[in-house]
């Protein structure tokens, strides 16, 4: 076991429940025993398999194997929640909302790194698109805070994105005010990071990631790989995709739909993430085609960016996600599409078999009087091993962001329901900032007009390089 003494956080007096211990939960761990007051034997591990039992034993961690339902969450759970107590919520195909709501009901502390619905719950026919978009569900989360607004501190959507990619919008933002020479404090509310953004003219904002972490032994037919959770991507890659919607935009996008609810933030397209790409950058790959995948920080960056006067909305940012994920992820997902979306037999998650390759994981914000600026962590596979195990470069930045999250909760435990957006982000990424590697800013005068044409005729807006039918790759 470790010998090294490592900065505390916070305390949790109480008992922490991980529900799910899958990829992250396993990276996840090492961190929250070093920074947290916590004992290994103050933790229980509940899985629906036995993937990482051995990990949570080396950790002297209690180990349940009990898959949760909707007919059992709630017997299976209580026992192991009181007041004080703090369940993580890492799995997939297990309704956060019912976990939170039954989190509020018990005084204990909640966290996810996603909203996640019932097992099924994103691909009902029977129910419309709208209704099982990340849309509906951060929208019957924040509800629910409304509803129950004194309560035990609920993060919602907290790891790297979203989570920490709230975190590098606010400091981009400053980074540009004050490269450009604009004088500003640091907002102290949601309306003046929005008065900020809207000085910028910031147009646009893409969470800009790039995976190039390989493997000795590459994708076979029949086989998803991938360097997170297989069923957490393509869960979200075959649901529709999902993007803030800018108040700059003049071309409705094909096949796009409004909800006719909510916020009214971020529209929907009939097609899913896995199908519909975008063009974008990152500094050391330059430009590439990324997937539009559905996330929630599309939506809570654009909602809390949204500027309003006399309750008309005269500024938002067009916001989404532009993923490339690791090679022979993406040939899985060329695999999948050719099979029509029915999921290979065989999976697989790249770890410690990974040889070379990091992750470009930043935000791109567009529009600015400087042109584009990407801000955000490069770590790689060489500097993960040093930093701690059972990790790759993709897993340490979402476990950097639960143990940021975990620790504002302990430190702030009555602030009710809670996104990413409403935590200080120095606080977060002062927790963060060792397991993210090189964290830079980077200007650039990329545009996705940048030698389009050359080859084929296109019906580009050629006004305005910032329109999202310009990034859309049609």
């Amino acid at each position: 076991m470790e010998t090294k003494a490592y900065t505390k956080h916070a305390q949790l007096a109480g008992s922490l429940i991980i529900v799910g211990f899958g990829s992250i939960a396993q990276a996840a761990l090492p961190l929250i025993l070093r920074h947290l007051e916590i004992r290994p034997g103050q933790i229980t591990v509940i899985s629906a398999d036995e993937n990482g039992k051995l990990i949570a034993q080396e950790f002297g961690v209690t180990f349940i194997l009990h898959p949760l339902t909707e007919e059992n969450y709630a017997a299976v759970l209580e026992p192991y929640l009181n007041k004080g107590d703090f369940l993580l919520n890492l799995s997939v195909d297990v309704s956060s909302i019912a976990l939170m709501e039954l989190c509020w009901h018990r005084g204990a502390l909640y966290l996810d790194t996603c909203i996640e619905p019932w097992l099924g719950g994103y691909t009902d026919r029977s129910i419309p698109a709208s209704l099982r978009s990340n849309y509906a569900l951060r929208e019957k989360a924040l509800a629910f805070g409304r509803e129950k607004p004194k309560g035990a501190t609920a993060i919602i959507a907290q790891g790297a994105n979203p989570g920490l990619a709230s975190t590098f919008v606010k400091r981009a933002l400053l980074d540009i005010a004050a490269d450009i020479g604009l004088p500003v404090e640091k907002p102290a509310s949601h309306t003046e990071w929005a008065e900020l953004a809207f000085r910028l003219n910031i147009k646009a904002i893409h969470i800009a990631e790039r995976d190039t972490q390989v493997a000795e032994h590459r994708k076979r037919r029949d086989e998803f790989i991938n360097t997170w959770s297989v069923d957490g991507f393509v869960g979200e890659a075959l649901q529709p995709s999902e993007l803030g919607w800018g108040t700059h935009e003049r071309h409705w996008p094909e096949g796009g739909a409004r909800h006719k609810f909510g916020c009214d933030a971020a529209i929907y397209l009939n097609r899913p993430g896995a199908a519909t790409r975008i063009r974008s950058w990152t500094p050391l790959t330059g430009p590439y085609h990324g997937f539009l995948i559905t996330h929630g920080e599309s939506i809570s960056i654009a909602d809390h960016l949204t500027l309003r006067r006399n309750e008309k909305v005269v500024y938002r940012p067009t916001v989404h996600y532009a993923y490339h994920p690791c090679d022979d992820a993406v040939l899985s997902l060329h695999e999948l599409a050719g099979r029509n979306w029915h999921l290979q037999a065989n999976k697989r998650i790249l770890r410690d078999d990974i040889t070379d390759g990091m992750d470009e994981l930043g935000v791109l914000l567009m529009g600015h009087a400087k042109g584009a600026y990407w801000y955000g962590s490069r770590l790689s596979i060489r500097e993960v091993r040093q930093l701690a195990p059972y990790n790759n470069a993709t897993s340490l930045q979402v476990a950097a962001g639960v143990l940021a999250g975990m620790a504002w909760a302990l430190q702030h435990p009555y602030e009710g329901v809670i996104e990413p957006d409403d935590i200080d982000y120095e606080t977060a990424l002062e927790i963060a900032r060792p397991y993210l590697g090189e964290i830079t800013g980077i200007y650039s005068d990329w545009t996705p007009l940048r030698d389009r044409g050359w080859l084929f005729s296109e019906d580009v807006d050629s006004e305005d390089p910032w329109q999202f039918k310009n990034i859309r790759v049609t």
